[in-house]
């Protein structure tokens, strides 16, 4: 364990989502057999229910499903980030699924539901595991 609040679940499920930070690729599961896209991490897809979930790395681009401005700091490595945004982004190469992060940038206040962005994974200075983050697009988000 290493102390900090994100990285790899203790079974493992979802470290090569971690493995691929770690190398610069976002990547996500897909189902083997039907191609389903899945997201949150399965053992098991839940469209064809075959035990054939493979990760393939996505590109971080889509657009703001929904997002939500905290004032509080749930995890003391964000005490110095308040406020921040958390989005929760829509990804259409990877079947619409949508993957959470932090939107960074100096224009954080005029975000809106549908503005384009692009993901950057982000190594923090002496955390074990980077974290995807993601900035407002000027270009629009692939269809």
């Amino acid at each position: 364990m290493t102390g900090e609040p994100w990285g790899p679940s203790a079974d493992g499920l979802d470290q090569p989502y971690w493995d691929g930070l770690t190398r610069g690729e976002l990547r996500l599961q897909r189902c083997g057999n039907c191609k389903t896209w899945i997201w949150g991490p399965q053992w098991v897809c839940g469209s064809c229910h075959t035990l054939d979930p493979n990760w393939e790395s996505v590109t971080p681009t889509g657009t703001v499903y929904s997002w939500s401005r905290s004032w509080y700091p749930f995890i003391t490595e964000l005490a110095d980030r308040v406020p921040y945004v958390t989005v929760l982004v829509e990804l259409p190469e990877a079947g619409h699924r949508r993957v959470l992060g932090i939107l960074t940038g100096d224009d954080t206040d005029a975000i809106r539901i549908g503005d384009p962005v692009v993901g950057h994974i982000e190594h923090d200075e002496g955390a074990t595991w980077p974290l995807l983050r993601w900035r407002r697009s000027t270009e629009g988000a692939q269809a």
